[in-house]
């Protein structure tokens, strides 16, 4: 029995689209090379930066999250090269992927995955290394829940090298703050489909004084993710080529929505549906992947257990109520089930999907007294609004 017609989509990636980015998406297209779309993109560019917390240029790239990874990595850094990545996780693993498909040699510092890297360990690492070119870092990392601290990281990186820091932020820009001046992150990378409240392909990048010396360096930096292509269109109002237009039409609206709320309560609200999820969860029994400090204020990670299967958790979901949770991914594929509350994801949206978890549980056979997990997270709620 599905309740719901629609898929109520808790993936942490994609996320569910707000009807005004829908509507604004099915503008008319324009030329790409006239004055309309100039303005746009001059528009929407400069609006990005306190999402970034920098003063410096936002590139629109047509691709996922990942081009703009692999752009990161070929516009500065070179085949023999060698980097730090920091592997907290699926995508931290991705970043190091990247990195040796261009023949760059990569030192993993692999930390437990559900636990965030600690400043101590990055710099007892980098100790070790000698002639370090960049050090890639994931600040949430989507596939357990973990948000490492950057800043910190950061801190210790400069202190410990000359290195640059690379910071992958696709699942935490818009929806917790970003300081990328303040923290002296060098390039910045970031995807459409989860905080930013629209369809995968588009993505951003930005980057620091130093790291364009370093772009101005590297021999190779491909044709597509060539950033001084980027930079040189940019400062005529364009892309070097052709925009994903529909999705920037819709950025144009779903940051107006930002804006209207107010950045500040953008990450005060994404604050409070991590703070819901948690108590409910937890009221529930159910096990989180993370600690309170490491946890990631856009998805969270619940662990199945021997009595409790959490693949079986989002098939019933997705059979009952058409409630879409997400997996786990590579070594806790089949061990966790995670929720995502990022993005155009309001409190009484995720009160629904809780009281959905909990009705799935007690279809399961899992022992539930109902109402718990709501009356766990409205405590949360009442001390936050």
């Amino acid at each position: 029995m599905i309740i719901n017609r629609s898929q109520i989509l808790r993936t942490p990636g994609p996320t569910p689209i707000p009807e005004q980015v829908q509507k604004a998406m099915s503008q008319p297209m324009i030329g790409h090379r006239g004055k309309g779309f100039s303005e746009l993109f001059q528009s929407v560019t400069p609006r990005l930066k306190p999402i970034f917390g920098t003063s410096q240029e936002i590139f629109l790239l047509t691709g996922s999250g990942t081009s703009a990874l692999e752009a990161a990595v070929v516009n500065t850094v070179a085949p023999g090269d060698e980097v730090v990545v920091v592997v907290t996780g699926n995508f931290g693993a991705r970043f190091a992927d990247i990195c040796e498909a261009y023949q760059i040699v990569v030192h993993r510092l692999e930390v437990e995955w559900g636990r965030a890297c600690h400043p101590d360990a990055l710099k007892t690492f980098l100790k070790s290394k000698k002639n370090i070119k960049a050090v890639f870092v994931t600040h949430c990392e989507t596939s357990t829940g973990v948000l490492n601290p950057i800043g910190d990281l950061a801190s210790v990186i400069h202190e410990n090298s000359d290195a640059l820091v690379i910071v992958d932020t696709v699942s935490s820009a818009g929806g917790t703050p970003v300081n990328m001046d303040k923290d002296g992150l060098d390039v910045v990378v970031s995807g459409s489909q989860k905080a930013f409240m629209l369809p995968p392909g588009l993505a951003f990048i930005t980057l620091s004084e130093n790291a364009w010396k370093a772009v101005e360096r590297t021999p190779s930096k491909g044709f597509y993710l060539n950033l001084e292509a980027y930079k040189t269109n940019a400062e005529k109002g364009m892309t070097p080529y052709t925009p994903a237009l529909s999705l920037i039409y819709g950025l144009d609206e779903a940051l107006r929505m930002m804006e209207e709320e107010g950045l500040d309560n953008v990450f005060r609200r994404h604050e409070t549906l991590m703070k819901m999820t948690r108590a409910a969860s937890q009221a529930l029994g159910l096990s989180l992947l993370t600690t309170d400090e490491e946890a990631s204020p856009t998805v969270t990670a619940i662990q199945g257990t021997a009595t409790l299967d959490s693949e079986a958790v989002r098939q019933t979901a997705l059979k009952t109520f058409n409630l879409v949770l997400a997996g786990g991914q590579k070594r806790l594929k089949g061990k966790i089930f995670r929720i995502g509350h990022m993005g155009a994801i309001t409190p009484a949206e995720l009160l629904q999907t809780l009281i959905l978890l909990e009705f799935s549980l007690f279809k399961m056979g899992y022992p539930v007294s109902f109402g718990t997990a709501a009356k766990a997270a409205e405590e949360v709620l009442k001390n936050e609004l």
